[in-house]
Formats: structure tokens, C-alpha cells, sequence
């Protein structure tokens, strides 16, 4: 699996601090401005740094709803490979806060949904580092590649909205031109970006968290997708699923929000299942859900719980008309957990039900031929 966490920023941090440090020198003036930026060089340096602390700060305050009032610069006077070692050593406190930040801890970041776990954070900061090192060694003409294997990660975790590299591009371009800075063939040039944080749906006893894109491609090869399971988890249904949504990735179609969820215990923080859809609503705007939990977590009430959330959520999206659910004849306890979710029986098809929860009941009934 693509990793992410403290030994990828330290590899960042070796990399750029190496190809920054050569430039940090007499004869480069760090007062211009960084490619492509108002800031100059030093400025863009100091940024990094404040991204670095900052983000350390947003683990360890376990901040939910602002940023932790903190405002860090470099000392005046500060020269070039003065400011190159703060990179350093605030890359390497971030590095710790990561590796040490307990699994299922969160800090306040605006994108897409109001928070980011370690892994997140750990993503924004190479990402913020990488960016601004191709931007300060550019205002020197300067070429700037970091390792591929790095970028790829990057994107899969961080970007999973944006196409893999493909036709010949490499991982760093497609990253370039994910954040603004470059183009590739066949894609308009982008004006505006954003992150996208894994997302979090909390749902009483449990929550959802978004299965990222190389999380997905484990749980498909057999693993366990970084998740701690339940006995028996995880299920089948869950593996399949996340090779679905990881096929579509790969193909470029996959869109955050419309994927595979894992289900968490919040008590023990064990996984216990998976839900999520089967892709974007159709061009009526309906969605198709489906989910499974490990046998030794069934008849708790958990996929009820888990299906009124992410449902409720999903409803209140633009464009979302409604979500159905396809169930085999038989399968009585998962008619109940839609039963209890407010799903009601709609048309159903051949050794098969169909349920159905609309956004606006009251104006329209649930599709028909479903």
C-alpha cells in the first residue's frame, strides 16, 4: 500500500532541503520573488515553516473547529541556510507529531469538511513543502523533480478527485498541475484547488471514514486497509467493493464522496464493516448503496446507525435526488436495517428488492423501475 506518515516527510524534507541548500548561497538572491508567487523567496520559506508547526499544532491541540492561534516566523535576519534548517527542523517536528498522533485523532482543517487525521496532515505538509521548493528554486531557474514513488502517494491519499497520471506524464506533473502550476494534455489548466481530506461521518456508536484510493487497493489485494478489524472482518462484500471503487480510480472516474466508507467502532476503534456507494447518482440523481459487517458485530444496531448518517449526509449534497438500496430475497435482516434507516420498498426486480429514501418525499415519489 501507498504509505503516508512520518518516513515519507522525512524523505521530503532530505530531498527538497537538499536541492534548497544548494542555492542557499551568496551569489542567489532570496529577496526576489519565488516563481510564480508575490512572496519572496525567504517569505516562501517561512511559510513552509509555519505549514509545518502549524499542522503539528492542529494534532497534538486535537483542535476541532479553528486553527490553534499560532503565529510562527522566522527570526529578522534570517538568511538562506538559516531558514533552510528551520525547514528542517520543523519538517522533523511534524514527522514526530504524525508518527505518535493515535489512530482515529483529528485536528480542524476547512477541506473539504472540517477535518484531517495524521495521515492528512502529514500529505498537506510535503505537498505545501514540495510546491514551494519547485517555486523558490524556479525564481533561479532551477530544475525541481521529487521521487516519483513520493508524488504518487501524494495524489492517491490527497487528490484522490484527480485523474492518475496518464499519456506519458509523470506523477510530479500530474501533481503540478493538480495544484495549479503546470498543464497536461487533454486538461484546461486550473484556476482554483483544493484538498480533500479523508472525511469523517460520526453516527452514535460508530463512525465513517472515507476509504482512501491506496487503503481501497489493499482491502481489494487482501489487506487490511490500515483499519484494526473485529473478528472476521474484513468481509468479502467489503474486499469487493473496495476493488470497485479502487478499479475506478485507476480508471479516472472515481469522485470523493461516492465511495467505499469503513465503519469504526468508536468504543474500541476497531473496524466492523463497510458501507458506501456504488458510484455518482445517475443522471437523475440517485445513488445505490450498499454495506456488510463482520459477523461478530452483527445485531447491534451498527448498520443502522452507520446508513441513517451517511445517508442523511449524502442527501443534502447538490444535485442528490435520493439512494436506493438492492437487496436478495431472504436477506431479512438487511431489509431491516433499511426498514429502520426510513427506507421504503420500491420496484423490485427479479430474485431482488429494491428500497428507496428520497430527498424531497413529499414532492416526488421513489423511481420506478429500479
Amino acid at each position: 500500500m501507498l504509505s503516508m506518515g512520518g518516513d515519507e516527510i522525512d524523505e521530503a524534507v532530505a530531498h527538497a532541503c537538499g536541492a534548497l541548500r544548494a542555492v542557499a548561497t551568496q551569489e542567489y538572491d532570496w529577496t526576489r520573488p519565488a516563481g510564480g508567487l508575490e512572496w519572496s523567496c525567504l517569505a516562501t520559506a517561512e511559510h513552509v515553516v509555519s505549514d509545518f508547526t502549524a499542522y503539528a499544532a492542529q494534532l497534538t491541540g486535537r483542535t476541532k473547529d479553528s486553527y490553534v492561534p499560532l503565529d510562527v516566523r522566522l527570526e529578522e535576519g534570517t538568511g538562506p541556510a538559516a531558514a533552510v534548517h528551520a525547514i528542517e527542523a520543523s519538517g522533523g517536528l511534524l514527522a514526530a507529531v504524525v508518527r505518535t498522533t493515535p489512530k482515529g485523532v483529528r485536528g480542524f482543517h476547512p477541506f473539504p469538511y472540517g477535518s484531517a487525521d495524521a495521515r492528512g496532515f502529514a500529505a498537506m505538509g510535503i505537498v505545501e513543502l514540495l510546491l514551494h521548493a519547485y517555486d523558490v528554486l524556479s525564481a533561479f531557474e532551477v530544475a525541481y523533480e521529487p521521487p516519483e514513488r513520493l508524488c504518487e502517494a501524494l495524489l492517491a491519499w490527497q487528490f484522490p478527485h484527480v485523474p492518475p497520471a496518464r499519456d506519458g506524464a509523470s506523477q510530479w506533473e500530474t501533481l503540478l498541475w493538480a495544484t495549479g502550476r503546470g498543464t497536461l494534455p487533454g486538461r484546461s489548466r486550473l484556476e482554483r484547488w483544493r484538498w480533500h481530506n479523508q472525511i469523517r461521518l460520526p453516527a452514535e456508536r460508530v463512525e465513517l471514514l472515507e476509504v482512501s484510493p491506496p487503503a481501497l487497493a489493499d482491502l481489494a489485494a487482501g489487506g487490511t486497509g490500515g483499519f484494526d478489524w473485529v473478528e472476521g472482518g474484513p468481509c468479502e462484500g467489503t474486499r469487493t467493493g473496495a476493488g470497485m471503487i479502487a478499479k475506478a480510480y485507476a480508471a479516472g472516474t472515481h469522485r470523493p464522496e461516492w465511495g467505499t466508507y469503513a465503519i469504526r467502532r468508536t468504543a474500541d476503534g476497531l473496524a466492523v464493516g463497510a458501507m458506501g456507494f456504488h458510484g455518482v447518482p445517475d443522471h437523475e440523481g440517485w445513488a445505490e448503496v450498499g454495506y456488510d459487517l463482520a459477523p461478530a458485530a452483527r445485531g447491534n444496531g451498527y448498520a443502522t446507525e452507520a446508513l441513517r448518517a451517511l445517508t442523511g449526509w449524502a442527501l443534502t449534497l447538490p444535485g442528490v435526488q435520493g439512494v436506493r438500496a438492492v437487496v436478495d430475497e431472504g436477506n431479512t435482516a438487511s431489509e431491516a436495517v433499511l426498514t429502520r434507516a426510513g427506507f421504503q420498498r420500491d420496484a423490485d426486480r427479479e430474485g431482488q428488492r429494491t428500497y428507496a429514501l428520497s430527498a424531497h418525499p413529499r414532492e416526488e415519489s421513489s423511481p420506478s423501475g429500479a
